[in-house]
């Protein structure tokens, strides 16, 4: 089962297909997917909704749907993922456009890191950021980490560079 969290503006819980409109038109935007292997036809915005929710049952974890607790309105995910080959256990977070500059990927990233270093026995979090996605090197910032070594991760046959943000358990239990 996966679990619901909240903040106190966000909803972060399972996925629905109920949530697939929505979904399909973050993944499918352009600019939203500038850093994560560019948009996705509304077909393989449905196998990556697939992967994620798999992900909770062959892990234990995942990522969850963001939800704006005022409206309701779905604005991407957030959580926890290591698929075979990662760099270590990643908090990631995508949002769509109209919830950039809100501080809305700080805070669920926080409540989904926090998950992590509660539930997991990992030593430390990791997010792989493009060297470029300047705002998303701000958010793993605000949630703690530091800018570690660049490595590669092979994504649908595709290599990426990216940089390595980390934070310890240690580090994560001082701030909180």
């Amino acid at each position: 089962m996966i679990p619901t969290l909240t903040t106190d503006r966000l909803t972060l819980r399972a996925f629905t297909q109920g949530d697939f409109e929505a979904w399909a038109g973050i993944m499918g935007d352009p600019e939203t997917m500038t850093f994560l292997g560019g948009p996705m036809a509304p077909s393989d915005a449905w196998r990556a909704l697939a992967v994620t929710l798999g992900h909770w049952a062959l892990r234990g974890y995942g990522m969850w749907a963001v939800e704006r607790r005022s409206d309701g309105a779905l604005m991407g995910r957030v959580g926890l993922l290591q698929p075979e080959g990662w760099t270590g256990l990643e908090v990631g977070w995508t949002l769509g456009r109209p919830f950039w500059g809100y501080g809305y990927a700080t805070e669920a990233g926080a409540a989904a890191m926090a998950y992590a270093f509660l539930t997991q026995p990992d030593d430390h979090i990791v997010s792989n950021i493009d060297p470029a996605n300047t705002p998303s090197q701000a958010v793993a910032k605000r949630l703690g980490e530091s800018k570690g070594p660049e490595a590669e991760l092979v994504i649908g046959g595709k290599a990426y560079k990216v940089d390595v943000w980390r934070i310890s358990r240690e580090e994560w239990q001082r701030r909180v």
